[in-house]
């Protein structure tokens, strides 16, 4: 357990991202004097310093204290050039970025972190959604979607299909490996995300064989190819459903009598039940079974309905955590892409979009940024204590973009335990510092 939980702060996980990559061997598809590490690990910088753009991760590179820092924090032995770095990362599948997601997860196991995020009889929660990344009517590549307009314009795009683990009580989320929405080689058609979950879920499964896990998903899922194939993975699922997409299995339950259950919690919202046992999902797959759950909350004066189906057994004891696990789905939204567009990631941003891989590859080093940090938020005490010290997510990188302009830093721990310090003296009395809050 020790020996893991050295590993989970930003020296110890980086050490794991660069180790992870220098085992995929791809020297030869690089076709350049620059590693396949060091051009990883310079992408990975990007997201990791926050910097809104490759311009501006450029511009940070043209001072050799940012450059020494790349070294000793990243492992950079030689950094490209944004334009070479496009060209390089734009050849480079981006499969071949999963390694660390998943060796950070089994280390984020190993040092027992993971522990806390055990739910329904020790399932992890997993939320699987899809959300846009970048969108134009004159940039694209071979794996771009297209949309075809009545005016005869066609619109370029690129989607992502997330998955995080999440826990209802817990705003730190741990972001899998993403899947790209885009056009396979050679294909016609639009790829499109019951395409990209299909690859996701196999991915998942065979990365975590033995992984019980209860997927959340809104009610686009809640169809049969995608249910069996959950089934076949041996995960549970908990999947909204809605009476204008499934009006055969609502039209059923209507004859049926309901169980039903009741509860007031101390904050006097009131919860209601009604879940039916062995439903069959629609007409056309009428022996496909399902156990379905109507819940409506009460909570001052509003009321919100909801309705799922899962093929766990629902009972008086376990159907508030049913209910609770199923709602903990908007956390990949509310803590994750949002966090992504509006905290400093910069999701939006089009980093760069090449012609084959780029924007995809981009995307899974924002992504794994962005998992170092939620680690580090869990399990980092110094990176928790530097994130108390400031009010907002973007200051603490601010500080950390003008820390590294100073002095070669030996280690990120060392830069954190800077800040806190600076942090600190900034609110002493100003006859006891002579620092200036930047709040």
């Amino acid at each position: 357990m020790g020996f893991a939980r050295k590993f989970l702060s930003a020296d110890g996980l980086l050490k794991v991202v660069r180790h992870s990559v220098g085992r995929a061997k791809l020297q030869t598809l690089i076709g350049t004097t620059y590693s396949w590490e060091d051009c990883v690990m310079s992408g990975l910088a990007i997201f990791g310093f926050k910097c809104a753009s490759l311009l501006q991760f450029e511009g940070l590179k043209t001072n050799s204290m940012i450059r020494r820092n790349l070294s000793s924090l990243y492992g950079v032995q030689k950094a490209p050039s944004d334009t070479c770095l496009r060209e390089r990362l734009d050849r480079v599948p981006y499969q071949e970025l999963r390694s660390p997601f998943k060796k950070i997860f089994s280390y984020l196991q190993r040092g027992k972190a993971l522990e806390s995020y055990r739910y329904l009889d020790n399932h992890y929660i997993i939320s699987l959604d899809g959300t846009g990344q970048f969108s134009s009517n004159a940039v694209h590549c071979k794996n771009c979607c297209e949309k075809h307009h009545r005016s005869g314009e066609v619109s370029y795009y690129h989607q992502m299909l997330g998955a995080v683990l999440v826990h209802p009580d817990k705003k730190v989320v741990i972001p899998l490996a993403p899947e790209p929405i885009i056009k396979a080689d050679g294909a016609t058609k639009n790829d499109c995300e019951r395409n990209a979950s299909k690859r996701l879920l196999q991915d998942l499964r065979r990365e975590h064989p033995h992984l019980k896990i209860v997927i959340v998903e809104d009610s686009l899922a809640s169809n049969y190819p995608h249910l069996s194939l959950l089934d076949s993975l041996k995960m549970d699922y908990i999947i909204g459903v809605k009476p204008g997409d499934h009006k055969y299995l609502f039209d059923w339950i209507k004859d049926l009598k309901p169980s039903t259950h009741q509860e007031i919690d101390q904050e006097g919202t009131q919860h209601n039940f009604k879940y039916y046992h062995d439903v069959p999902l629609n007409d056309s797959n009428y022996d496909y079974r399902v156990n379905v759950i109507e819940y409506t909350e009460t909570k001052k004066g509003k009321v919100q309905k909801f309705s799922w189906v899962s093929k766990i057994k629902v009972t008086e004891k376990n159907i508030f955590q049913l209910m609770r696990a199923a709602r903990a789905r908007w956390h990949i939204e509310n803590e994750t892409f949002n966090t992504l567009k509006n905290q400093g990631y910069h999701f939006e941003h089009n980093f760069g979009h090449g012609e084959e891989n780029l924007c995809s590859v981009m995307t899974m080093l924002m992504m794994l940024a962005f998992l170092i940090d939620q680690v580090q938020q869990l399990c980092c005490p110094v990176y928790q204590k530097a994130r108390q010290q400031v009010t907002r997510f973007g200051i603490l990188f601010d500080l950390i973009r003008s820390f590294i302009e100073l002095r070669v830093w030996k280690s990120f721990t060392e830069l954190l335990q800077f800040v806190i310090d600076v942090r600190t003296e900034s609110r002493a009395p100003p006859h006891e510092s002579g620092w200036i809050a930047t709040d």
